[in-house]
C-alpha cells in the first residue's frame, strides 16, 4: 500500500530551474516515482536532466523560458500540457540570488531577484491553478522556499524578502484551492551544495560556522530534497496543505 501512495505513475510534472542542482534532483526523483517531466531551463535546453529522467523510465521534454518574462508561465503550462498530455504537478524551483550589503543593493538587483523568485512563482502558480481548476482533477503545487522564509539571513535582502513572501503565498493559495483538491505546499531547503551557495562554500570561516550549526553534520546534497518532493507530489500528502517543509539537516531545530 505504501508504494501505491507514493506512486506518480500517470502523472505529468513541470519542474522549473531543473538544469542542475535541486531542480534537477527533484525532476529525477519524480521520474523515479513514475512521473513524466517537463524540464525547464532558463537559457539553454536542460538536456542532461532530460536524459536522467528518461533513464529513470519517465518521458521528458525540455522547455526553455526566462522566468522573469511575464508571458513565460502561461506558455510553460501550455507547452507541458501539449507535450505530456496534461499537468498534475508543478515545482517552482527556479530562483536567483544577489549577495551584498543592503546599502549597496541596486534597484536593478532587487528587481531581478523579485521578478524571478516571487513574481515568476506567482504567475506560474496562477497559470497552473487555472489549468487544474478547469480540469477539476486536483493537483499538486510545490514551491521552493528557504530557511530565509523563517530567518533574516545576511547580505541577501531581496532573496530573504522573496523567500519570506513565498511562504505567505503558499499559505494563501492553499486556503483558496485546498477545497478544490489542489495541494499547495513548499519545501524549505537548508544549506545545500548548489551554485547559489558557492560563495559561502568558498568562505572557509563562514562554511565552518554553517557546518557547526547543522545537527546532521554536513551540507545538504541536491538529492536530499527528492524524497520530500515525491511525498508532496503524491497521494501520500493529500491532506497536507499550506505547509513549509524544512529539509535542513536539523538547522531550524538548533
Amino acid at each position: 500500500m505504501a508504494k501505491g501512495m507514493f506512486s506518480l505513475d500517470g502523472c505529468a510534472a513541470l519542474v522549473t530551474g531543473a538544469s542542475r542542482g535541486i531542480g534537477a534532483a527533484i525532476a529525477r526523483a519524480l521520474a523515479e516515482a513514475g512521473a513524466d517531466v517537463a524540464v525547464h531551463g532558463n537559457a539553454t535546453s536542460p538536456e542532461e536532466t532530460c536524459e536522467a529522467v528518461r533513464a529513470s523510465g519517465g518521458k521528458a521534454v525540455a522547455v526553455v523560458a526566462d522566468m522573469a518574462d511575464p508571458q513565460a508561465p502561461d506558455r510553460l503550462v501550455v507547452e507541458t500540457v501539449a507535450s505530456l498530455g496534461g499537468l498534475d504537478i508543478v515545482v517552482n524551483n527556479a530562483g536567483i540570488i544577489r549577495r551584498g550589503p543592503t546599502v549597496s543593493t541596486s534597484d536593478e538587483d532587487w528587481a531581478a531577484v523579485i521578478d524571478v523568485n516571487l513574481n515568476g512563482v506567482f504567475r506560474l502558480c496562477r497559470a497552473a491553478g487555472r489549468h487544474l481548476l478547469e480540469t477539476g482533477r486536483g493537483g499538486k503545487i510545490i514551491n521552493i522556499a528557504s530557511l530565509l522564509s523563517f530567518q533574516g539571513g545576511l547580505n541577501v535582502p531581496a532573496y530573504a524578502a522573496s523567500k519570506s513572501a513565498i511562504a505567505g503565498l503558499t499559505r494563501e493559495l492553499s486556503n483558496e484551492w485546498a477545497v478544490e483538491g489542489i495541494n499547495v505546499n513548499a519545501i524549505a531547503p537548508g544549506y545545500f551544495r548548489t551554485d547559489n551557495t558557492e560563495a559561502l562554500q568558498k568562505d572557509e570561516a563562514r562554511s565552518r560556522h554553517i557546518l557547526d550549526r547543522i545537527p546532521a553534520g554536513r551540507w545538504g546534497e541536491p538529492s536530499d530534497v527528492g524524497g520530500a518532493a515525491v511525498f508532496l507530489a503524491s497521494r501520500a500528502s493529500d491532506y497536507v496543505n499550506g505547509q513549509i517543509l524544512a529539509v535542513d539537516g536539523g538547522w531550524l531545530g538548533r
